[in-house]
């Protein structure tokens, strides 16, 4: 199946199993829900189907690649509704409009709202498979960057605070001996800790780890007397 190799290589067994990718399709009309769940099965798409929003929220969320067909006129909570609980909730599924009612302002409420495309009915079929495999492409890309972000802060926790301190300054160009000057300490408990965040973050060059400290946004902390 598509788009699983690589997310295999980084997410571990016990939460990557069932490692292909899912499509949720959110519609209150029965037919269009057998319709769309069908065509994507015929393309190989694993596919789960609810008519509600809220049906939909009562599923623990995906930890494989995936995207959701979202009708935006939905009983109880709507689409768009949705869309905005989902910005701090499933970032790592994107979201395709699919509704009878396209009118422009819904349009572009849903994409500024981050929606990957806007769909009308009747629906083309190449065109919304073209959505489909896009949306998952962008899922298993914040799905892997997630991964490596949540192992790297895993790691930057390990580091006690004056190894976290001796890193932030480090990835910003200090030499051993300004962060001496600093921190008040000498240069060798400097290279000592130095030595400790490579080994803690996992880091196999300088390089490395001033990518890792992008990846994380640090910056310099406060600098604490010893």
């Amino acid at each position: 199946m598509i788009l699983t190799s690589s997310v295999n290589q980084l997410i571990p067994p016990s939460i990557s199993k069932p490692a292909e990718p899912v499509v949720f399709v959110v519609d209150d009309d029965v037919s269009v829900r057998e319709s769309l769940s069908s065509l994507l099965r015929h393309e190989g798409f694993r596919c789960e189907a609810f008519g509600s929003a809220q049906e939909f929220l009562s599923r623990p969320p995906a930890k494989v690649p995936s995207c959701l067909l979202l009708d935006i006129v939905l009983p109880g909570i709507s689409g768009l509704e949705l869309q905005r609980s989902f910005l701090n909730q499933r970032s790592i599924m994107p979201i395709i409009f699919i509704t009878g009612h396209g009118d422009v302002p819904r349009a572009v409420q849903a994409l500024k709202g981050g929606a990957v495309e806007f769909l009308v009915k009747p629906l083309n079929d190449e065109k919304l498979l073209t959505a489909v495999r896009h949306a998952l492409r962008r899922s298993q890309n914040a799905l892997v960057n997630k991964v490596e972000i949540d192992r790297l802060r895993e790691c930057h926790a390990s580091l006690t605070p004056r190894e976290q301190q001796v890193m932030a300054m480090v990835v910003l160009g200090k030499q051993n001996k300004e962060v001496a000057y600093d921190l008040q300490i000498s240069e060798i408990t400097v290279k000592a800790h130095r030595g400790r965040v490579m080994q803690k973050m996992q880091a196999n060059s300088f390089a490395d780890l001033v990518k890792m400290a992008n990846k994380l946004q640090i910056a310099p902390r406060s600098v604490v007397m010893a």
